[in-house]
């Protein structure tokens, strides 16, 4: 049954101004209409700024202590929840149910330890140089926040920014993905059932380029987080310099897993294939390149072609898929492009390569898993995101030229690195140049109680998630306090 949905605006659902829709479409069958959304308008878009700009005196006064209480609602009801979300993502987003489960687990766990930052929004006290003053920084929000997210984690991605941005005592909006409205919903719906009160909390659905942009450079709007491409994120960084507005951006990555010549095979072989084929490849850390010393090179093909052509293709109900659709046709055709320009360009073509049209599958837009080998640094496939179930297999001879190959691209997202050796594991550490880097274990999977973000053109170098340094660092701003209780007029650096 097809999912009718509305904005969120000021507590209340409501139909589009002008009472134009459109449809969220199931991409393992697209004979399924999952929901049918409102397609916002400008008009939309003030309604929701106003609203939220209505409601932030009031709630960026309550105590953030009181404000996590309704974080820790929301994670308990997202919990109870948890299978009908988890599905919910599976069919709007096509991601396999374990899968689907995840990215609804992933919500749980950041309104958990967001909850908990309510106690500790801490800012420092410090003494002063002079007697009878005393010094302090505190926290306070930036006002009302445009979050904008894309459609690979429907759930997971507006609960990192939502929930630090709540905490904080901002007051949001939220744009979906038009591919995931359902989803955005769904999540609203649980908030709205927490208690969050009307204009804390408000949603608005429509294209990105026209209700997204618009909302993200509103004039009632005081800063922004975007998580989508690198060309849409690219202009809006000049867009948001102009207006001298805060602006979060997580974009894209080009990430390797590198097999020195002692990795574990086994180890390595399960990480490359959950790294290259989770979720279609279709994260922003999937591991699109791996970097594989001389030594081993020709017997770890052998054993990664043999596992990639045994992954099963299918709905991410049927818990026998291993490997769902990509998102519609429009990514279907890029990857494809991508798969043409592999081989033109000199690259063997080992296993995949196609779009699979078998049965039911013809209804959706399945691509086999593909591995390249005899790829070179230098070639398209191995320098550009293709957001696609594409491995790309790249020969080296020592650590030293893998981690040039490493680094040797604009992104710097996530990076692997499998070795027995301390010393190799520790250059690694040191020397591979991406936010986030992973030793024995694939570019997938981190944990939301430390930052998630990417250097270079993966992101603006302000992370996502928890820990020092991440979302609560955007979503707040610092403001020092001096006291001087002295009773006359003391010069700071002059007084003596």
């Amino acid at each position: 049954m097809t999912q009718r949905i509305g904005n969120f605006i000021d507590g209340r659902w409501r139909e589009p101004r002008d009472g134009n829709r459109f449809e969220s479409l199931n991409p393992a069958d697209t004979r399924q209409t999952v929901a049918d959304a409102p397609l916002s308008e400008r008009s939309d878009v003030d309604d929701a700024v106003a609203a939220a700009r209505s409601a932030f005196p009031a709630w960026s006064r309550l105590p953030a202590p009181r404000r996590a209480e309704l974080l820790y609602r929301t994670g308990e009801l997202l919990t109870r929840n948890k299978q009908r979300l988890g599905e919910l993502v599976t069919k709007e987003m096509g991601k396999v149910i374990a899968e689907g489960l995840g990215d609804v687990q992933e919500a749980i766990d950041i309104f958990y330890y967001m909850a908990g930052e309510g106690r500790r929004l801490q800012g420092e006290t410090v003494p002063s140089e002079l007697p009878d003053k005393d010094c302090k920084s505190i926290r306070e929000p930036l006002g009302v926040v445009a979050l904008v997210t894309p459609w690979n984690f429907p759930i997971a991605i507006p609960a990192w920014k939502l929930s630090a941005a709540l905490v904080c005592g901002n007051t949001a909006i939220l744009k979906p993905s038009s591919e995931t409205p359902a989803c955005a919903a769904a999540l609203v719906e649980i908030l709205a059932a927490a208690g969050f009160p009307p204009g804390v909390v408000n949603l608005v659905c429509g294209p990105g380029e026209e209700t997204g942009e618009y909302l993200l450079t509103h004039p009632g709007v005081n800063a922004a987080s975007f998580t989508g491409s690198c060309a849409a994120g690219e202009r809006l960084e000049r867009r948001m310099a102009e207006l001298h507005r805060p602006l979060a951006l997580e974009m894209g990555g080009k990430n390797a897993i590198v097999l020195m010549d002692d990795a574990d095979l086994e180890l390595a072989l399960e990480g490359v294939l959950w790294g290259g084929f989770g979720t279609s490849g279709q994260r922003c850390t999937a591991a699109s390149r791996v970097i594989v010393h001389e030594r081993i090179h020709d017997r770890f093909v052998e054993i990664l072609v043999k596992r990639a052509s045994q992954l099963r293709l299918g709905g991410g109900l049927d818990p026998t898929t291993d490997v769902g659709p990509l998102i519609n046709e429009a990514q279907g055709r890029k990857v494809l492009n991508y798969l043409r320009i592999g081989q033109e360009e000199g690259a063997r073509l080992v296993t995949g390569g196609k779009r699979t049209e078998e049965g039911d599958l013809a209804h959706g837009f399945f691509i086999e898993p593909t591995i390249f080998t005899g790829v070179t640094p230098a070639m398209r496939i191995a320098r550009e995101e293709i957001f696609g179930p594409v491995v790309s297999i790249i020969r080296c001879g020592s650590f030293d030229e893998a981690t040039a190959i490493v680094n040797g691209v604009p992104f710097g997202l996530s990076s692997a690195l499998y070795s027995r050796d301390v010393n190799t594991t520790a250059r690694a550490e040191r020397e591979f140049a991406t936010g986030i880097v992973y030793i024995n274990a694939s570019t997938i999977g981190a944990e939301v109680h430390l930052p998630f973000g990417g250097w270079r053109h993966s992101g603006s170098g302000h992370p996502e998630a928890g820990g020092r340094g991440g979302a609560i660092d955007f979503f707040s701003r610092m403001k020092v306090v001096y006291r001087d209780f002295s009773g006359r007029l003391q010069k700071a650096q002059i007084d003596k």
